[in-house]
């Protein structure tokens, strides 16, 4: 293998439960909706949020205008605060640099994510980003992938694909010939629907990684 694509979230950066748990009461709060009610709606407008700015997804969900901008502005301070890396991933990330392997990360996100990005731990430690609301596509969506492969200056082929499995991304970086590993810590069981009984490569850590390539 010649290139490592890296989820981000629950893969090199652990999602923080507890403070997106946080957003959505404030958002439940201002919306005047039950949990349940915003779920729905923050489902039905997933991508748009993925995939371009977050003031159309709020938009779409019912949010007044003239909280908007406070809204985004809240997001993007949740990101500034949770963009760190999990313990270990930057000296993996570091030792497969060193190797010789190329490296990137390719994120479904929301504009925050980008924009927290230069001030992070992570930031300078890939040869590519791809972040799904700068790119306009998302995964699984194949050309996000091959993008990322040929911004690499690789093949798809020759690219390890790591994640923790959200939004089919294992299957669809596998279905442009990319080896999908799933990234699962220690006693961590997986959490989506589509790797549940997974047969193929896996990782416990960011530093197995090394023993891929």
């Amino acid at each position: 293998m010649r290139a490592v694509i890296f989820d981000l979230w629950d893969t090199l950066v652990v999602w923080p439960a507890e403070e997106d748990a946080g957003l959505r009461v404030r958002l439940e709060v201002l919306l005047g909706v039950s949990g349940e009610e915003l779920r729905l709606r923050l489902s039905e407008s997933y991508r748009a949020s993925m995939t371009g700015p977050l003031a159309e997804a709020y938009r779409a969900i019912g949010m007044p205008r003239s909280e908007i901008d406070a809204a985004v502005a809240d997001r993007h301070s949740f990101a500034r605060r949770v963009l760190r890396p999990r313990p270990g991933a930057t000296a993996a990330l570091a030792a497969l640099r060193n190797r010789g392997i190329k490296l990137a990360v390719l994120s479904n996100c929301s504009e925050d994510v980008p924009a927290a990005w230069p001030e992070t731990e992570l930031a300078g430690l890939f040869d590519v980003e791809t972040f799904s609301p700068e790119f306009g596509s998302m995964k699984p969506d194949p050309e996000i992938y091959v993008h990322t492969a040929a911004a690499l200056g690789v093949d798809p082929h020759e690219c390890l694909f790591v994640g923790d499995g959200a939004n089919d991304e294992l299957a669809g970086a596998s279905r442009v010939g990319m080896t999908p590993v799933l990234f699962l810590p220690n006693g961590a069981t997986a959490p989506w629907m589509e790797v549940q009984g997974w047969r193929g490569l896996r990782v416990t850590s960011v530093e197995e990684v090394l023993e891929l390539c």
